[in-house]
């Protein structure tokens, strides 16, 4: 199994950030259409990817402002990755008005860490849209990547 790291900076501090990643409706704002997310360990992660993608887990960790883990995976039969299956880490670092956002995507299938690579570097540029204010558009995977996320 592999793994995939992503960083970006983000022109916003982690608690404007933050709600992007734990509120369904600012969720969607940039990583999907529809969101059913519990952020507290235990609690669900469902998002639908572009309104075709339906990926699923649960929450493992939550630490405000800083940190959230969560286990995902594809709800497609047959899919490599199946729900819960990995493991993605979203950690914000304050860097004076900024924000460094990293996220880390552990346990992929080697052959999948290109499109989901593809898929999170689309995803982290729609959040820094969304985050400073801004409307990234209709959630549509990158049309390289095989899945998105």
């Amino acid at each position: 199994m592999a793994e995939l790291v992503r960083e970006i900076m983000i022109d916003a501090t982690p608690e404007t950030i933050w709600p992007f990643l734990t509120e369904p409706g600012r969720h969607v704002e940039w990583d999907g259409t529809v969101a059913e997310i519990d952020p507290r360990p235990g609690g669900v992660y469902r998002v639908l990817v572009a309104g075709k993608f339906q990926s699923a887990g649960e929450y493992v960790e939550v630490v405000d402002k800083e940190k959230v883990v969560f286990t995902f995976g594809w709800e497609q039969e047959g899919h490599p990755i199946p729900p819960g299956s990995t493991t993605v880490e979203i950690t914000l670092h304050p860097e004076g008005d900024k924000t460094r956002v990293r996220l880390v995507h552990r346990g992929l299938p080697e052959d999948a860490v290109a499109d989901h690579g593809h898929g999170w570097e689309h995803y982290l540029g729609r959040l820094a849209i969304a985050a400073t204010g801004g409307q990234p558009g209709p959630d549509v995977p990158p049309s390289d990547a095989g899945e998105a996320g």
